[in-house]
């Protein structure tokens, strides 16, 4: 029995996992992502901006299920306050027996919450790396360009200088050099 336990529960964090990675991935992957606009006032009512109705915590907790990126917004403040609101969600539905999430389950989370929040400084980093990298690559060929530009301009004013000395019938002491 104990065994059947832990399979199943390694089934659930495998499928978490999954399901948590495939989202990361269907995210980074689009272009740009349309983000459900979800508005708290001070009563703690919830406003959907989308819809232009008010909307309940089981509401939000099904368009996330359904795969939509929600923001919620304190309207006196203008702060993000989504964190707050999803683990409000997932309280609730502990609290109402619904949860498909293991004690095990949040106990890691709790103890991941330092290791996330270092990985995360560590992916703004790579990010910063990765970004100031393909700016450099971008100024290369432009540096290159200039450089170029300002050799063919002064070979233009070498052939410019030329051109009007062969039209005056004098040669330059360029060009006499040149042909020494």
């Amino acid at each position: 029995m104990r065994q059947e336990v832990l399979d199943s529960y390694a089934a659930v964090r495998y499928n978490l996992g999954t399901e948590c990675r495939e989202a990361a991935n269907s995210r980074t992957n689009k272009d740009h992502i349309m983000v459900r606009i979800i508005k708290r006032y001070e009563s703690r009512k919830l406003y959907d901006t989308e819809e232009s109705r008010y909307v309940s915590l089981v509401e939000i907790a099904g368009f996330v299920r359904a795969g939509q990126q929600v923001r919620v917004i304190d309207n006196a403040s203008q702060a993000d306050v989504t964190q707050q609101m999803l683990t409000q969600i997932i309280l609730d539905e502990g609290r109402n027996g619904r949860s498909p999430i293991s004690t095990e389950f949040l106990h890691d989370l709790v103890r991941a919450g330092e290791r996330a929040f270092s990985s995360g400084v560590q992916q703004v980093q790579q990010g910063v790396d990765r970004l100031l990298e393909a700016s450099v690559e971008r100024i290369g060929p432009i540096r290159r360009a200039r450089e170029e530009m300002t050799h063919l301009r002064s070979r233009l004013e070498d052939l410019e200088l030329s051109l009007s000395d062969l039209e005056a019938g004098q040669e330059s002491p360029e060009t006499k050099a040149k042909n020494s």
